[in-house]
């Protein structure tokens, strides 16, 4: 079990990788239809985009909590 003090990073790590993982897809789709050898595209371009999400995401999460709290209300 991770310990909870790193579940910030947990989360980073699973939502960039499913986040990343959908858009490459959709992009993959759009750039070059369902060919043979699509599969090995989608994880091929996957791949190097989650390297760069994972850490944009922990980079970027403080900033949009930020940015939410600047423009909602308390409750």
């Amino acid at each position: 079990m991770i310990p909870a003090r790193y579940s910030h990073i947990a989360f980073g790590f699973f939502l960039s990788g499913l986040m990343s993982f959908l858009v490459s897809g959709i992009s993959t789709v759009l750039a070059i239809g369902f060919v043979p050898g699509f599969f090995g595209q989608w994880i091929g371009g996957w791949l190097p985009s989650w390297a760069v999400a994972f850490p944009a995401v922990l980079f970027v999460a403080p900033l949009a909590r930020r940015l939410v709290a600047a423009i909602t209300a308390p409750e």
